[in-house]
C-alpha cells in the first residue's frame, strides 16, 4: 500500500486532501502506474525528505499525529553527509556545551550565509533541538528562547516549508507556555517572508484559532493580536491587490470561513478584557480581520451587526474616550478599504458619535471631544458625500449644541482640505451662511471658528460670501451690545471673547493661501475708517504689513470692487486718502487708545504711504519708525501722553511741509472738522482733534477756515472753548500772523458798539453769555498765542495787540468769574511768554502798572465775599510772572502785593470758616485749592525778594507774617508757618545773607509754635528753625554743634505736655548754641509778642526758651540787660501773668544774680504809670532783700 493511497482512506476526497495529493504525487507516484519507491527510500532524497518532514509537521497541526514535546534519547546515524558548522555547532546544543545562546547566535549566523544550506538530516536533529527549546516551559532564559527563534526564522530561508510546518505543530499544541515564542517567531517569519507565507494561511488562521481558546489574557494574548492583525492585513492585502490567486476558489471561501470563525471566536473569548492594553490589542486585530471580511459579501452583514454593536451602546457608556477611541481603530481600519457603507450602518454610527459630541449633559474633556472629532473625520474619508449632507443637515437643528458642532466639524472638514469638501464647499458656504444673523452666543462663536478655518486654506471660495465683512460686522455687533450696558455679567464676558475672536481671526490670516490677497485687498481699507471698528485696527496692521511684503499695494483700487458691496460695507463719505489719514491720526493721538493700537495706526501709515500722497513716501519711511521706537520700548526718554501728542503733531506738521499742496491740505482739514463734529464731546480724541485741525489749519494760507470755526464755536460749553483755543494756539505756530489778523478782526466784532450806537438786536447779541463765553476764550487764546510765537513775533505784537486786545475784550465783559479768570491766566501766561524772551526786552511800565491795578482789585474784590476761590490763586501767579517783567515794581508796590496777598491767602478763611469747609462735600478739592495758594504765594515771596532794588525786604516779610505766626487762629498759624519753612528753604538754597539780620525775631517767633497743638506747625516750626541754623552757619562759615534739630522733633509728636515741653527745650539749646548774641533784643521782642497774644502750651514754651537763653548767655549780655529788664516791664501788662508769671521771677532772679548793680538801679527808679501792679509788689520784694 503507498503512502497516498494510506492517506486517502484517512483523508476523503477533501480539499485538503486534494492539496496534499498534488504535493506529495512528485515524490511517490500516482497509484498503479509503474515502480514506486518505497517510503523508507525516499530518506536518500533531501527534497524529498523535507517534503515529508513538513507532512509531520501538517499532520500535528490539523490534529492528527500530535507532536511529541518530551526529550528523549536519541540514536545518531552515521550521514553520508560531510561535517559542516551546522552540524558542530548544533552538536555543541546536543552535547550541552557552552552558551547555548551564543551558540544559537552562531548558528543564525552560519545559516543566513549565502552558500549555507544544511543537510536534511541536520535540519531535522536542529528543528528537534530548537523546539525543545522553543517550547521549554521552565529551564530557559528569554535570551535563549529569543536566539532559538531568531535560529528557525534564519533556517526558513532554506527550508521554509519545515520551519512553517514545524511551528504550526507547536502552536496547535494544548497548553500557553510555548505560545509566546512561537507567536513571536511566525512574526518574524511573515515580516521576513512574506510571500511563502500566503500558502499557509488558512492554517495558519486554523491555529491561531486553537490560540484564541487557549490563552486570556497578558503578554501572550496581545502577541497573538498581533499576529492576527499581521496576518489579516495579508490577506486583506492580497486579496485586494488583483496579484493571481494561488488558491482555487473553493479554498478562498474556505480562508475567508476560517477568517470568520476567528473573528468571532476573538469576540467571543476576548471582549471582556479588563486589561487596557489587552482591549486596544484586541480592538486592533478585530478590526483588521473586519477590513479583510468585508471584502467578502458573504460576511458582510455579520460583521456591520458587530460594529454597530461596538457604537449603539454608546450613550450608556461612561467612558466616552474609550469608547471613540475604540470606533476610531476600527474606523482607521476601514479607511483603505474599498466596498459600498450600508447606509442605514453609517447613519447609526455618525448619529451616535455625532449625538456624543454634541450631548450638553456630558461634560467631554477636550481628549474626548478631539476622540470623537477624530471618529467623524474618518467618516469622512471613508464616506465623504454622507458625511457632509449628515452635517449640512445638523445645521437647522433647533438643538444650539447640535448646530454648534455641526458647524466645527464643517470646519475641521475645510481645514484638511478633502477633495470632496473643496466641491461640496460652495454649499456648505451657503449653508453657513444662513446662519449669520442667528443670536445665539455659541452659534454665533462656532459660525466664526468655521471662518476661521475656511480662510487657512480655501479662501477662493468665499467669494460667494463676504465672510471679511462678516468677521467686522460680529466684531461692531459685539461692540454695540457691550456698549448699551444691559449686559449681565455672563453675557458681557461672552461679548468680549467674541471680540477676541473676531481679531484673533483677521490677525492669524496666512496672505500666502491662494486667493487671500485678492479677497483682502483693498476691502480691507473700507474697515479702517469706521470708528466701530477701531479695535480691529491692529490686525488689519498686521494683514496690510503681510499684504506689502508680497505685493503693491497700489495695484488694486478700491473702485474695482463691486460697487453694491462698497455701499453696503462703507456708509458715508468716499474713502478718499485725507478721510483714511484723519482716521489714522485720530486713532494714533487719542488718549484713550492703548499704545497697540496707536503702534497699528502708524504701522498702516507706513505701509499705505502711496495711498495718501507721492511725495510723503521717503519722509515717512524714516520718521514712522522713530515714532514706532515709542512703543517698542527703545527709547526712554519717552515720558507720557503729552510728549506722544506733541511728537505726533510735529511729525504732522512736517508731513503738510513736505506735502506743500494747499487743496490737499484744505481739504484733510475739513475731514478733521467733519470728524470735530461728530465726536462726543465727552470722548478724549476731541483734545486732539483740535490740536491736530490747528495745526492743519495753520498750513493753509488763509484766514477764513479760522475765522468760521470761530464763529460757529459754543464757548458756553468749556470742552469746546478750551478746544478752540489749542486750534488756534497750535494753528499760530506755522501761521501767526494769520491767526493774530484772525482773532483782532473777531475781537473788534465782539467789541464793537459797546460804547457806540447799535441796535437793541445786536446789543442783546452782544450781552449774551455766549458772547461773554467768547470773550473769555479769546482771552485765553491770547495768552496761548503769546506762547507760542517766536521772539521776534512777540516782541513786535506784545504791547499793541495781544495785551491791548486783551484789555479791550475784558472791558466788554461782565467782568463774571468766568472773564475775571481768563483775564488773570492770560496776563500769566503773556507775561511768561515775555519772560522767556530774555532778559534784555522790557515791558511797558504804564502798561504793566496797568495790569498790575486790575489784578490788585480783583484780589481786593476776593478779600471777603468769598472765602474760597480759584480768584487770589490765579492772582498771586500772575503776579508771579508779571512781577518778573523789566522794569521790576517798586517797593511800595511790592508791599502791597504782599500785604494783600498774605490777608487773602493766609489771613483768611476764619477758623469757623476752615471747620465749615472741612465738614462739606468739596473739602478736598478746596484744601487742595489751598495749599497750591500757600505754595504760589512762597513762590511769590521768593520773586519779591529777587527783584526788590534795596534788598531789604525780607524785613517787610517777617513783619507781615509775624502777625498770622501770633495769631489765635491755629489754622493762620499753620498757613504762616508753610509760607515761611517754603520761603527759609528758597534762602537757604540762594544763601540770603539778610536772612541772619533777622534770625533773633525768627526764633523768637517760632520758639512758641513748637509746642503748638497742632502736629504739623510743630513739624513745620521746627523745619524752620533748622533752615534758620543751616543759613546761619553758611554765612558764618561755620559748623552748626550738636548736629540736627529734626532728630528732635519725634519728641514732639507725643501727646504728653511734659514730653514736649522737654524735647522744646533740647531743641532751644541746640539753636541757642548757634545764636548771635548781637541779635538778643530781636529775640526778647519775639517772645514779649507771644508772652501778649500767646496761650497755654506756647506760652509756656516762651518761657522755657527765654529762661533757658538767659542761663546760657547770663554773663554775656551785660550790655543788653536794661533793655532785657524793660522789656520784661512791659511783660507784667500781659493778660497771661498766671502763665508767664513762674518764667518771669526766674528770669529776674537769673538777671540779679549776674547783674546786680545795674538791677540795683534799674529797680530804685521811680515807678512810672504804666508800670503794672506785679511790677511793683516785684520791685519792692527786690529792694527790701537788698536794703536787709
Amino acid at each position: 500500500m503507498t503512502l497516498c493511497s494510506v492517506m486517502s482512506q484517512w483523508l476523503p476526497h477533501t480539499p485538503l486532501w486534494q492539496r496534499w495529493e498534488r504535493w506529495l504525487s512528485p515524490l511517490v507516484g500516482p497509484a498503479g502506474r509503474g515502480t514506486r519507491e518505497s517510503v523508507v527510500s525516499v530518506w536518500r532524497y533531501p527534497a524529498v525528505m523535507e517534503r515529508l518532514r513538513a507532512l509531520r509537521g501538517l499532520f500535528a497541526c490539523v490534529g492528527c499525529m500530535p507532536r511529541c514535546t518530551r526529550r528523549r534519547e536519541r540514536i545518531r546515524v552515521e550521514s553520508p553527509v560531510p561535517v559542516c558548522a551546522v552540524t558542530l555547532l548544533l552538536q555543541h546544543l546536543q552535547d550541552q556545551e557552552g552558551d547555548r545562546a551564543q551558540a544559537y547566535c552562531e548558528l543564525e549566523h552560519v545559516l543566513w550565509e549565502g552558500d549555507s544550506r544544511p543537510p536534511c538530516g541536520v535540519v531535522n536533529r536542529l528543528l528537534a533541538e530548537v523546539s525543545q527549546d522553543l517550547t521549554a516551559a521552565q529551564g530557559m532564559t528569554d535570551n535563549v528562547k529569543t536566539a532559538a527563534s531568531n535560529v528557525l526564522v534564519a533556517l526558513a530561508r532554506t527550508h521554509f516549508t519545515l520551519v512553517m510546518a514545524e511551528l504550526q505543530g507547536h502552536l496547535k499544541a494544548t497548553g500557553d507556555a510555548s505560545k509566546e515564542t512561537v507567536l513571536i517567531t511566525l512574526s518574524k517569519l511573515f515580516s521576513t517572508y512574506a510571500p511563502q507565507c500566503i500558502s499557509f494561511t488558512w492554517l495558519m488562521l486554523a491555529g491561531l484559532r486553537s490560540v484564541v481558546g487557549q490563552v486570556r489574557s497578558g503578554r501572550t494574548l496581545r502577541i497573538a493580536c498581533a499576529v492576527v492583525k499581521q496576518w489579516s492585513d495579508a490577506v486583506r492585502i492580497h486579496f485586494s491587490s488583483g496579484r493571481q490567486c494561488p488558491w482555487p476558489a473553493m479554498e478562498k471561501e474556505q480562508i475567508y470561513e476560517n477568517l470568520h470563525q476567528l473573528f468571532f471566536s476573538v469576540v467571543r473569548n476576548w471582549q471582556d478584557c479588563q486589561e487596557e492594553k489587552d482591549k486596544k490589542a484586541v480592538l486592533r486585530a478585530l478590526a483588521a480581520m473586519m477590513a479583510a471580511l468585508l471584502q467578502e459579501e458573504l460576511h458582510q452583514e455579520q460583521v456591520w451587526e458587530q460594529l454597530l454593536w461596538l457604537v449603539h451602546p454608546c450613550q450608556e457608556v461612561q467612558d466616552t474616550c474609550r469608547m471613540a477611541k475604540s470606533l476610531a481603530i476600527f474606523l482607521e481600519a476601514l479607511e483603505d478599504v474599498e466596498f459600498v457603507i450600508p447606509k442605514d450602518a453609517f447613519l447609526d454610527i455618525t448619529s451616535a458619535v455625532f449625538y456624543q459630541l454634541y450631548d450638553d449633559t456630558k461634560q467631554h474633556s477636550e481628549a474626548d471631544s478631539a476622540e470623537l472629532t477624530h471618529c467623524i473625520m474618518l467618516q469622512a474619508r471613508i464616506c465623504p458625500e454622507e458625511t457632509v449632507l449628515f452635517l449640512l443637515s445638523q445645521l437647522g437643528d433647533e438643538w444650539e449644541a447640535g448646530c454648534v458642532a455641526a458647524l466645527g466639524l464643517l470646519g475641521a472638514l475645510a481645514r484638511s482640505d478633502e477633495p470632496v469638501m473643496t466641491e461640496k464647499l460652495p454649499q456648505v458656504v451657503e449653508a453657513v451662511q444662513r446662519l449669520c444673523s442667528d443670536p445665539r452666543p455659541q452659534v454665533r462663536r462656532a459660525v466664526l471658528h468655521f471662518i476661521k478655518d475656511l480662510l487657512s486654506t480655501n479662501a477662493w471660495s468665499c467669494t460667494a460670501w463676504d465672510v471679511v465683512g462678516h468677521i467686522f460686522s460680529e466684531f461692531s455687533r459685539t461692540t454695540e451690545r457691550r456698549a448699551a450696558g444691559d449686559l449681565s455679567a455672563q453675557e458681557a464676558q461672552e461679548e468680549g471673547a467674541l471680540q477676541e475672536l473676531c481679531m484673533d481671526i483677521l490677525g492669524s490670516l496666512d496672505v500666502s493661501v491662494r486667493g487671500m490677497s485678492k479677497l483682502l485687498w483693498p476691502r480691507l481699507l473700507l474697515f479702517v475708517v469706521p470708528a466701530e471698528y477701531t479695535g480691529m485696527l491692529i490686525p488689519v496692521s498686521r494683514c496690510v504689513q503681510a499684504l506689502s511684503e508680497r505685493e503693491d499695494l497700489t495695484g488694486r483700487r478700491i473702485e474695482d470692487l463691486d460697487p453694491h458691496f462698497v455701499s453696503s460695507m462703507f456708509q458715508g463719505p468716499l474713502l478718499t486718502p485725507q478721510t483714511l489719514l484723519a482716521r489714522l491720526l485720530v486713532v494714533a493721538g487719542s488718549p484713550a487708545a492703548s499704545s497697540e493700537l496707536q503702534a497699528a495706526a502708524l504701522l498702516l501709515m507706513k505701509n499705505l504711504h502711496s495711498r495718501f500722497h507721492r511725495a510723503v513716501g521717503a519722509m515717512w519711511a524714516v520718521e514712522i519708525p522713530l515714532l514706532q521706537q515709542c512703543f517698542q520700548g527703545k527709547e526712554e526718554s519717552f515720558l507720557d501722553s503729552a510728549e506722544w501728542e506733541s511728537r505726533l503733531l510735529k511729525f504732522l506738521r512736517a508731513s503738510l511741509e513736505t506735502i506743500a499742496d494747499e487743496a490737499w491740505t484744505e481739504t484733510l482739514s475739513c475731514e478733521l472738522s467733519r470728524w470735530l463734529s461728530s465726536s462726543a464731546s465727552s470722548s478724549g480724541e476731541r483734545s486732539f482733534l483740535y490740536k491736530a485741525l490747528g495745526t492743519v489749519l495753520g498750513a493753509c494760507k488763509g484766514i477764513l477756515h479760522i475765522l468760521q470755526h470761530l464763529e460757529e464755536a459754543n464757548a458756553e460749553e468749556p470742552s469746546e472753548a478750551q478746544g478752540m483755543i489749542c486750534l488756534l494756539s497750535h494753528a499760530a505756530e506755522s501761521n501767526f500772523h494769520a491767526v493774530l489778523d484772525t482773532l483782532t478782526m473777531f475781537a473788534s466784532r465782539l467789541c464793537k458798539g459797546c460804547s457806540g450806537k447799535i441796535s437793541r438786536r445786536k446789543k442783546t447779541e452782544l450781552d449774551s453769555r455766549r458772547a461773554h463765553a467768547t470773550r473769555s476764550a479769546l482771552m485765553l487764546a491770547h495768552g496761548s498765542l503769546a506762547l507760542r510765537a517766536s521772539k521776534e513775533q512777540l516782541l513786535a505784537h506784545l504791547e499793541g495787540d495781544i495785551v491791548g486786545n486783551i484789555l479791550m475784550l475784558y472791558s466788554c465783559s461782565c467782568r463774571d468769574l468766568q472773564n475775571n479768570l481768563a483775564l488773570v491766566q492770560s496776563i500769566t501766561d503773556f507775561s511768561s511768554a515775555f519772560q522767556a524772551v530774555g532778559d534784555s526786552a522790557c515791558f511797558n511800565i504804564s502798561l504793566k502798572g496797568k495790569l498790575l491795578e486790575i489784578l490788585m482789585d480783583l484780589q481786593k474784590k476776593y478779600y471777603l465775599g468769598i472765602p474760597v476761590s480759584p480768584v487770589p490763586l490765579k492772582v498771586v501767579l500772575a503776579l508771579e510772572q508779571l512781577s518778573k517783567l523789566k522794569p521790576f515794581l517798586g517797593t511800595k508796590d511790592m508791599i502791597e502785593i504782599l500785604t494783600l496777598c498774605c490777608k487773602n491767602i493766609v489771613t483768611h478763611p476764619s477758623a469757623d470758616m476752615m471747620l465749615k469747609i472741612r465738614k462739606s462735600q468739596k473739602a478736598a478739592q478746596y484744601l487742595q485749592l489751598q495749599q497750591r495758594s500757600l505754595k504760589a504765594l512762597g513762590r511769590l515771596m521768593v520773586v519779591l525778594l529777587e527783584t526788590e532794588p534795596t534788598g531789604s525786604f525780607f524785613q517787610n516779610i517777617v513783619h507781615v507774617v509775624q502777625r498770622s505766626m501770633t495769631s489765635e487762629n491755629m489754622w493762620e498759624r499753620k498757613r504762616a508757618l508753610q509760607i515761611c519753612s517754603q520761603l527759609l528753604g528758597v534762602c537757604e538754597e540762594l544763601r540770603r545773607g539778610d536772612v541772619c539780620e533777622h534770625f533773633g525775631s525768627l526764633v523768637g517767633l517760632l520758639a512758641p509754635l513748637t509746642c503748638d497743638p497742632m502736629p504739623t506747625s510743630r513739624q513745620l516750626a521746627i523745619t524752620c528753625l533748622s533752615s534758620l541754623l543751616q543759613i546761619q552757619a553758611k554765612m558764618t562759615n561755620r559748623v552748626i554743634e550738636t548736629g540736627d534739630i529734626r532728630s528732635l522733633l519725634e519728641g514732639l509728636h507725643s501727646c504728653s505736655n511734659i514730653s514736649q515741653l522737654q524735647t522744646s527745650s533740647k531743641i532751644a539749646r541746640i539753636v541757642f548754641r548757634n545764636f548771635p548774641l548781637e541779635r538778643t533784643v530781636d529775640l526778647m521782642m519775639a517772645i514779649k509778642e507771644s508772652f501778649r497774644k500767646a496761650k497755654g502750651m506756647r506760652v509756656r514754651a516762651a518761657g522755657k526758651w527765654m529762661t533757658t537763653f538767659l542761663q546760657m548767655y547770663r554773663r554775656d549780655i551785660c550790655q543788653d540787660v536794661p533793655l532785657i529788664l524793660y522789656i520784661l516791664r512791659s511783660c507784667t501788662s500781659s493778660m497771661q501773668q498766671s502763665i508767664f508769671m513762674p518764667f518771669l521771677c526766674q528770669a529776674v532772679v537769673i538777671l540779679i544774680r549776674c547783674h546786680e548793680e545795674v538791677m540795683i538801679d534799674n529797680f530804685s527808679r521811680l515807678l512810672g504809670p504804666t508800670d503794672s501792679e506785679t511790677w511793683r509788689r516785684i520791685r519792692e520784694f527786690c529792694l527790701r532783700r537788698w536794703s536787709q
